[in-house]
């Protein structure tokens, strides 16, 4: 029965940071067969954390490509499924400030919140070379709840000054549902964090993509 739950596990960390996958896809980056992928894909299926879509694949039967549900991310969650009565008790109390003091006095707020945040990082992370900080900065997400993970993306430079931080769900994403501009903040914060960086976001899940991005470099690069 384990080996059927860590097959399972690979499977939505892999359509987790792929995006999605076909079947034959699945079976050769996990070294299992075609047969117990397609079952696990069912049983998956059932519990609604994947959803799969038919695409044509130039010459050829066409072929179901798989991608998780919004309920699949939220399994994967690096916090304890307690995260989840947290976000909406958050989202309840959001809504409530909103309805006494306006929206306008509320985005200020979250804005002013998110300005704390940014200022609390800056100080965790110090003064370190700029691959230590976004190490520290991964790890400051992962508590929060986040799959984030960064890699360099320049090979010129050495140690490299620019890099992709990329985080494969939301941890607060009702809330950021109900309050768009919370998405704008949290670019606002990661730069400034990171006060030497130019910070550009390059995906977005809201966007209907798999995963945010946010592109980072050193602003003395070049």
């Amino acid at each position: 029965m384990s080996i059927t739950l860590t097959t399972k596990q690979e499977i939505l960390d892999y359509l987790l940071h792929q995006g999605q996958a076909s079947a034959q896809e699945l079976a050769q980056a996990l070294a299992v067969s075609p047969q117990a992928i397609r079952r696990h894909l069912k049983d998956l299926e059932a519990e609604q954390l994947i959803r799969y879509e038919v695409q044509a694949n130039g010459v050829g039967r066409p072929h179901n490509h798989y991608s998780l549900t919004d309920i699949g991310r939220d399994r994967l969650r690096t916090l304890p499924n307690t995260t989840s009565g947290r976000n909406e008790f958050a989202l309840e109390l959001l809504d409530t400030l909103t309805e006494t003091l306006g929206h306008s006095q509320m985005e200020d707020i979250l804005h002013q919140q998110w300005k704390r945040k940014a200022a609390t990082y800056r100080q965790q992370l110090g003064e370190k070379p700029l691959m230590e900080r976004l190490a520290g900065l991964v790890e400051l997400r992962q508590a929060e709840g986040y799959r984030a993970e960064f890699f360099p993306v320049d090979g010129d430079h050495q140690p490299p000054q620019k890099f992709v931080l990329t985080e494969y769900n939301c941890a607060i994403a009702n809330v950021a549902k109900a309050f768009p501009s919370i998405c704008d903040h949290e670019l606002e914060m990661f730069a400034a964090a990171l006060p030497d960086c130019q910070v550009t976001r390059t995906h977005w899940l809201v966007n209907g993509e798999h995963r945010c991005g946010y592109l980072i470099a050193w602003a003395g690069l070049g």
